[in-house]
């Protein structure tokens, strides 16, 4: 196993854009064992396990509803194809809800500065009334 300051499995910032994350890992040369290491790894991307979990579930439901009247071939067709109907539909609407709020994020961060210069411009000294 690598340590996370591997430079083989950290992630790197990519050329052409700043905002990308690209994910360079090592591997074994077995299939088998870099899939293995692949599964154990997907809960780090984004989304993945609430996209996976409920696509398995829309799956295995439409599956067992459908199988009750159709044959377990179609059954099985319907399943795989809602799961993964379901899990990319979720990822997609759950990685641009992330992105949204990332750009919110970064307009209230670059808002700082501003607001912190026009309080200060409003705290200048009153100008000198009436003295009694």
């Amino acid at each position: 196993m690598s340590s996370s300051s591997d430079p083989e499995t950290t992630p790197t910032t990519s050329s052409s854009s700043n905002k990308k994350i690209v994910f360079q890992t090592e591997t074994t040369g077995s299939y088998w064992s870099d899939v293995k290491e692949a599964i154990k790894k997907i809960g780090e991307i984004p989304c993945a396990r609430n996209s996976l979990l409920s696509g398995i579930a829309s799956g295995a439901g439409v599956g067992v509803i459908r199988g009750m009247s159709a044959g377990p071939f179609w059954a099985s067709q319907w399943a795989v194809g809602t799961f993964v109907l379901i899990s990319m539909g979720t990822w997609t609407i759950c990685r641009k809800s992330m992105e949204e709020e990332r750009r919110r994020i970064q307009q209230v961060v670059e808002q700082i500065p501003k607001r912190h210069t026009k309080k200060h411009d409003d705290q200048s000294p009153l100008p000198p009334g009436p003295q009694s």
